[in-house]
């Protein structure tokens, strides 16, 4: 079957050069429903998951409105997480780049109040924010709503369970009456009903079923006594030696709890929990996104917005109590036809939870034999491909990728394959470059200028 083109959709040549240059050809399936109806000016309710291409539907879609001449805030994305709204913003600011001088802000709780407040004063064509943050500066009378053109709820389910319906009721309420609503959400539970009858005029319906990938994934259950749960997770990992894993745990401090234990057994392993400041939160995800730390412990709420490819295994440490956050965990490995790995630990009381993700995906759990590596757990575990460097500057600064990709393949002789991603945060950047180049990357940037200018830089 072919897929339907952005070339056939009723937009500028710029944005279709931009897509085509960003490697956006066909349209996902989501995209193909959804896309003609927000051009056309409609209201929409669809259906989507994380990894469905929804971003690229609504902002595709809400960008071609803008008016850059117009310095107010004409769209507006309500995330639930800090982390989808950074991945959110990056996403729109490569979309956004067809047209010049379109600025976009995300705007989250856990960061300093003054510097956004500083950003929103010079003006800004697009925001994107978790909701109590946005109401805190609605409130303040430091974000100004009354140009909204669009405004988008992403996974308005997940900000219903977070407990934020009100304060996006309130939000809503500061916005024109004739304002384009765009509802994007993976369920649909009652409070998503009631959101968009009072918030949307004659919505679109799109519902686009994720196309079954369960053959990709092989999954394992392994019933063991409470308290062998992290001498298990120690065994797996030393079997599969994945590359990259998610490690899911209920509680944060489960979290802290077995990231120390991976610690001191040797792997590389980082934590992410709801009360880590940005930076923190930043960096972890850049690490772990960057293939230089292998094992990532979260909890589902700080897990939400973790885009990574190619994750090789995922494992529940606990398994979670809703069976549909069992399929979200899993589906995240086993990705576009790739095969990925969902190993489950289960503790003497949790058996009940397996019960109940037998009867939602209509499948039988069999239970593996926990393999036994006591030969190879003398051994240190695999270091990670890739190095973090991390420059104390970033987009404030007008740091850009290329000058760091350029500042190292310079007079070092580091070729552009041994570096491997760059991410660029408003005052810190971090490049993830192979291994064995890493003291020579280091010694290049420590000597060296980006832009002209010398940067205090370190290896994490």
């Amino acid at each position: 079957m072919t897929q339907a083109q952005f070339s056939s959709l009723n937009l500028p040549q710029s944005m279709l050069d931009n897509l085509k240059q960003i490697g956006y050809n066909d349209m996902t399936p989501i995209q193909a429903a959804s896309l003609p109806e927000i051009i056309a000016g409609q209201d929409l309710i669809a259906k989507a998951k994380t990894g469905s291409g929804k971003t690229a539907a609504f902002g595709i879609g809400a960008l071609t409105k803008l008016e850059p001449r117009n310095y107010k805030v004409q769209l507006l994305v309500l995330c639930p997480t800090r982390e989808l709204a950074t991945q959110v913003s990056k996403e729109l600011r490569r979309l956004a780049r067809f047209q010049p001088n379109v600025k976009i802000l995300a705007i989250c709780g856990g960061q300093p109040i003054g510097p956004q407040i500083g950003s929103l004063q010079h003006g800004a064509h697009v925001v994107v924010g978790t909701p109590g943050r946005i109401k805190d500066h609605l409130r303040k009378g430091t974000l100004n709503l009354s140009a909204l053109k669009t405004l988008v709820l992403d996974e308005a389910d997940r900000m219903l369970e977070m407990g934020f319906n009100p304060d996006i009721r309130d939000i809503a309420a500061q916005t024109p009456r004739d304002r384009q609503t765009l509802l994007f959400s993976a369920t649909y539970p009652d409070g998503i009903r009631d959101l968009s009858n009072d918030f949307q005029n004659n919505p679109v319906e799109v519902s686009v079923e994720a196309q079954p990938e369960e053959n990709t994934i092989r999954q394992r259950f392994y019933r063991v006594e409470k308290d062998a749960k992290t001498a298990t997770l120690l065994h797996l990992l030393h079997k599969y030696e994945p590359t990259s894993s998610v490690v899911f745990c209920n509680t944060k401090q489960q979290c802290q709890d077995v990231r120390q234990a991976l610690k001191n057994a040797g792997f590389y392993a980082n934590a992410l929990q709801g009360d880590m400041d940005q930076r923190d939160r930043d960096q972890v995800l850049a690490t772990f996104a960057n293939r230089s730390c292998s094992v990532l412990v979260a909890t589902d709420v700080a897990a939400r917005g973790l885009d990574v490819e190619d994750l090789d295994m995922v494992v529940n440490y606990d398994l979670p109590r809703d069976p549909e956050v069992y399929v979200h965990r899993i589906g995240r490995t086993g990705r576009a036809g790739k095969s990925g790995l969902a190993l489950s630990i289960c503790g003497e009381r949790e058996h009940y939870k397996v019960t109940t993700i037998e009867e939602y995906t209509d499948q039988t759990v069999l239970y593996d034999t926990v393999p036994t590596t006591a030969n190879r757990e003398t051994e240190l575990p695999a270091h990670p491909p890739m190095v973090t460097l991390s420059i104390a500057g970033g987009r404030k600064q007008k740091v850009r990728p290329g000058d760091v990709l350029g500042a190292l393949t310079g007079a070092a002789g580091i070729q552009g394959a041994q570096v491997g991603k760059i991410d660029v945060f408003d005052f810190f950047t971090y490049v993830a470059v192979e291994r064995g180049v890493a003291r020579k990357a280091l010694d290049q940037l420590l000597d060296g200028k980006i832009k002209g200018r010398k940067f205090k830089v370190r290896r994490l």
